[in-house]
């Protein structure tokens, strides 16, 4: 198809992961100028006529705050310059793990950040692996949710573990775990068992107690997760898994966080190695645990099917 059609541009987090997309689509990554005053006020303008063009934005919103108001100026900027259509590309969508009211008086900031982006004038979103797939719901206008899943899973079933078994480290990600267990059992034509780990959290970003629900022993352990933010869960849990008998541990998360202390208690746990994308860039993240797995192809196919008006979710299962 002729790239005209369509133009992909990026904001600061979201630069590196657009540069290989716009490499999959065969396309020049757009021109986006952003000015930043000294007080910390900063305004967006493209560089490139937009009018009549369907325009990719492609920002994560991690660390939060001033990715996500980036993004909502630059759908702004595309919206006045009469862009035809405005998709914002979003990675990792922050503010997902506040999906609900799970006490009083609370916020719940991903309806919030959804009603802001549609106010912006976004016309459709494409995001990966949201925390809960509920909050498609929150928005009124498309929501194509790409899975992290269908570029990890291969890195694993390569590295022909002979007895491979899938963990969630919480019974909430025990369908994730599913998931991938099926879906590692179509690449490997082996059955991959699954196990469920209890967890018992007292605070945010604060595990005291993680018990396995089956058996390990013996066992490659794969714990898949969608965020990796402190680390803590991911670490106790590999540390319960050696000692009920586990040949090895290692971490499968589509979103790597990695706050606060989060490198160096990876470093210092039982993972022999943590698998994450590329969702939130890792320019000035490298440590020897840590393994990259593009999610480049998947939201290039997912951009061609909106172009070319097919199935999105079958380009995503390819």
């Amino acid at each position: 198809m002729e790239t005209n059609e369509f133009k992909v541009f990026a904001g600061a987090k979201g630069e590196a992961l657009a540069q290989r997309v716009c490499d999959e689509l065969g396309c020049q990554l757009g021109k986006l100028h952003i000015d930043r005053f000294s007080d910390g006020e900063f305004c967006t303008y493209f560089e490139e006529s937009v009018r009549g063009q369907s325009v990719y934005l492609v920002q994560s919103t991690c660390p939060t705050s001033d990715n996500l108001m980036e993004l909502l100026l630059m759908i702004d900027a595309a919206k006045r310059a009469s862009a035809y259509k405005v998709i914002a590309v979003i990675p990792y969508f922050g503010w997902a793990r506040q999906d609900r009211k799970d006490k009083p008086r609370v916020s719940i900031g991903a309806k919030l950040v959804a009603n802001m982006l549609q106010v912006a004038g976004a016309d459709r979103v494409i995001t990966v692996d949201l925390h809960a797939d509920q909050i498609q719901g929150f928005f009124d206008i498309p929501v194509d949710h790409v899975y992290g899943m269908n570029v990890l899973a291969p890195y694993i079933a390569n590295l022909n573990l002979k007895k491979l078994i899938v963990a969630s480290p919480d019974i909430g990600g025990s369908k994730r775990a599913s998931n991938y267990a099926k879906k590692l059992h179509g690449l490997t034509n082996r059955e991959v068992p699954m196990v469920i780990c209890y967890k018992n959290r007292p605070d945010f970003n604060k595990v005291s107690e993680i018990r396995v629900l089956g058996d390990v022993y013996g066992k490659d352990v794969v714990i898949v997760d969608d965020i990796a933010d402190t680390a803590g869960t991911l670490c106790k849990a590999a540390e319960v898994m050696m000692a009920s008998g586990a040949k090895s541990v290692r971490a499968v998360v589509t979103h790597g966080v990695l706050s606060g202390n989060a490198i160096a208690n990876i470093q210092a746990s039982p993972l022999e190695e943590l698998v994450c994308t590329d969702s939130i860039p890792k320019d000035e993240i490298d440590f020897p645990k840590l393994h990259i797995a593009s999610l480049a192809r998947p939201i290039a196919q997912t951009i061609l099917a909106i172009q070319n008006h097919t199935s999105v979710s079958e380009a995503n299962v390819k």
